[in-house]
Order: C-alpha cells, then structure tokens, then sequence
C-alpha cells in the first residue's frame, strides 16, 4: 500500500455518478457507505445500460431471427468478450462463462472438474483465509470423492505461510484453490507464487478474485492461474452475475454443470450433445441484462483507470487504519499499510460486539458489515466471533472515514 499525500481521483465528479450516494438514512443523516466488499454502489451509466436494454431490444438469445433477438444476443456476446479483454483471458470469449456470482463460478468447478477428477489419494489445497464460497464447496466435494483438504497456514500479520504452503502442495494435490484477497484481513496473496508450486507438481489452480478485480488491473495470464472467478455486483455492476474463466482446453475437457436448454447441439431420446463454448456451461435463459449491465460497468471502471482505483482506494484505506489503530480500544486485523492489501479494514472494539457496534453506526448514517463475513473458521484463529468491516471504494473519501471515527466515539459513549 503506497503513501498518496491526495487522491489522484476528482471525487466529487464520481460521486456524482451514483445517486444513491445522495440519499439519507435517517432525519438529515447522510449515507455513509462503507460496506464496499459486500457489493458496491451502481453508476448511472450502468443503470441506463440495463434500463436502455429493456426499454429497446429485451429478448432472449441465441433463439430467435427478429430483430430484437439479434442485437440481445451481439450485447451478450460481446459482454464475453469485454469480460474476456478485462482480464487479459488469452482465449476470449470461449474462455468466459457467465454465473450467478462467485460462488457459483467456484461451485461450476467444484463439480464439474472436481467430481470427475478428485478420488481417493487426492488432495485439494485451500487457505486458511477462505471464503465459505471455495472452503465449503471444496470441503464437500472432497468428501464425496474421498479426497483430502488442506489448508494453507495465515501468519500472525495476516499473511499465507508460503514456506506452508511448498510443504503441503506435493505430487499428491490436483487443486489448489486461493482467494487473491481476502475479504476479512485485505492480505493480497501472490496467486502466481501458489499457481507455480502446484503446476510444478502437476496439480491445478482457482483463484477467487471477487476482492481484487473490481480495484486493480488483473491479468489471468500473469498469474498463470487456470480458473479465476469474479463477480459483478462488486465492481460498480448489477446482482445476479460472475463470471468464470478457465483454461479453454480444461473447459473442453469438463463435462457441463447444468443441463438443458441452450447448452446443448442435438438431443435425442436416448442421448444429448453438447454446445461449443462457452455456451456449454451457461443452460437455460442467460442473465442477459445483467451481463449488458456488467459490461457497461467494465467501460465505466476502465475510463476512471483500475490504477487509480487502487491508488484512491489506497488513500482513504491507509488513512483508516492509521486513525483506528491510534486507539487504545479497537483491533484491527490483517497486515498493516507497509504491504500490498486492498481498501478494507477488519476491526474489534473492546467490550463492543460487531453487530451492536455495527447498529450504532448505522444510527449516524455509516454503513459496515458486522460478522463473520462467510469466513467463520479464520474468525476462530483470530480468537474473535466476529468483526466490523469498513471497505472503501473509488466514491468514499477521508471525510467518511472520519464519520466512521465519529460513530465509534459514539458507540464508546454508550458502552462506556
């Protein structure tokens, strides 16, 4: 995390683009919105991407010779590409399939690779930062293929044990499975490090990047990763859609995770074949305005530039933890601003618990998450059964953060 003596953004001309940034949520309380991890804030030009879609050329695709049809499907299709160009896939839009989010991207792998290729002897490697989305998933894939799981050791400053992590990927491991963020601690975990220790023993590599996609340019081929999963509603886009890339020669290999219309090339009674790609994993009605939203959200994040992003997310990030750890009474967890680590801060207020302290914020307008954040298991490493989290974003500034000072002064006040 670099020094910024100011935002390399204009601020107030973002803002401007998110209207709900205008809103109050109580009698002449301003929003303060902080809960950026979570899901992010939706842009105008976004919502009228989505809106422009419904009100002049909704219809499904792939199905249909009118007019209507077409343009539906060249926006679709052309959304696998903008996604496929964000992320540097080198194979493009074969390589991109839509989901409903993250989870279920990694969910796509977990079954469709991992029930076909896991067995007994196997090894599945994970962290000990996980989200619930891979470390469940993966916990019960394993289980049913009779497989082992392994987890990857945080270190006391919230960063992985690589030297961990060479002794447990071995000849054994066909998966490894990282977050490249972790939504709790903000560590960045270097994906391309852990992508050549399992490649060196032949195993294969998932890099869940809904934290750092939407902050910083990311480039599946310089990670050397073989799968990486996102999610829109992150990233300044809509609900309701991921993406998964993978490897195009691994996808070809896969048999599909969901079955039905679309997806298929011809059905008989007795048998079916499937579609090319990436249409083969994506059955049934596709989230079409959601992936004409995703893309607009894509143009709109790489016209502020993902470099600024992260250098604005930066700003207001090191600000925050600077101030909340010159307190006696709060702890904040995950490394601190002399490392590489994305615009959240994971804290505990002495004698205060996350949601009670959470509900006095929302009292002055300050929007956090309160809880264990889909990752229980590092929450009990930590010694903690749950954390606030405040997450920045491109629109949040220093003065927000200094709301966020004010409604624990507050909250201190009140608990004594």
């Amino acid at each position: 995390m670099k020094v910024y003596e100011r935002s390399p953004l204009d601020v107030a001309a973002v803002r401007a683009d998110f209207p709900i940034l205008d809103r109050e949520v109580g009698e002449d309380t301003p929003l303060v919105y902080l809960d950026n991890a979570a899901t992010t804030q939706t842009p105008e030009p976004v919502i009228d991407a989505i809106s422009r879609y419904y009100r002049e050329y909704n219809a499904n695709v792939h199905r249909g010779i009118h007019t209507l049809s077409q343009e539906a499907s060249l926006a679709y299709e052309a959304a696998h590409d903008r996604m496929a160009d964000l992320i540097g896939a080198p194979g493009g839009r074969e390589e991109i399939v839509f989901t409903k989010n993250t989870t279920e991207a990694i969910n796509l792998v977990a079954y469709s690779w991992g029930l076909s290729n896991l067995g007994a002897g196997d090894a599945v490697v994970l962290t000990e930062m996980e989200h619930h989305a891979s470390l469940v998933t993966w916990q019960q894939i394993a289980q049913r293929a009779g497989a082992e799981v392994r987890y990857v050791r945080v270190e006391d400053d919230g960063r992985l044990d690589l030297d961990h992590a060479g002794e447990l990927i071995d000849d054994d491991v066909a998966m490894v499975s990282a977050v490249h963020a972790s939504n709790v601690l903000g560590t960045v975990n270097p994906l391309d490090e852990l992508a050549a220790m399992a490649h060196e023993h032949d195993a294969l590599i998932l890099g869940d990047g809904a934290q750092t996609v939407p902050n910083r340019p990311v480039d599946v081929a310089a990670l050397d990763v073989d799968f990486f999963a996102f999610s829109g509603h992150k990233m300044a886009g809509p609900t309701g859609i991921g993406v998964l890339w993978a490897r195009e020669s691994i996808l070809e290999e896969m048999e599909p995770f969901l079955y039905g219309g679309e997806m298929i090339r011809e059905v008989t009674w007795e048998t079916a074949t499937y579609n090319e790609l990436p249409w083969k994993f994506e059955a049934g009605t596709p989230p079409i305005a959601e992936a004409v939203g995703l893309a607009a959200a894509a143009d709109y994040l790489d016209d502020v530039g993902f470099e600024t992003i992260q250098a604005h997310e930066d700003y207001v990030a090191r600000y925050a933890l600077e101030r909340l750890e010159e307190r006696e009474d709060v702890r904040v967890f995950g490394p601190g601003p002399e490392v590489d680590r994305t615009g959240l801060v994971s804290f505990q207020m002495e004698g205060i618990h996350a949601h009670d302290l959470s509900s006095i914020l929302n009292d002055h307008g300050v929007a956090v998450r309160a809880g264990h954040h889909c990752v229980q298991p590092l929450h009990r490493k930590l010694g903690v059964p749950a954390t606030a989290r405040a997450s920045f974003y491109l629109y949040n500034t220093r003065e927000e953060v200094e709301a966020l000072l004010d409604g624990l002064d507050a909250a201190r006040d009140i608990f004594g």
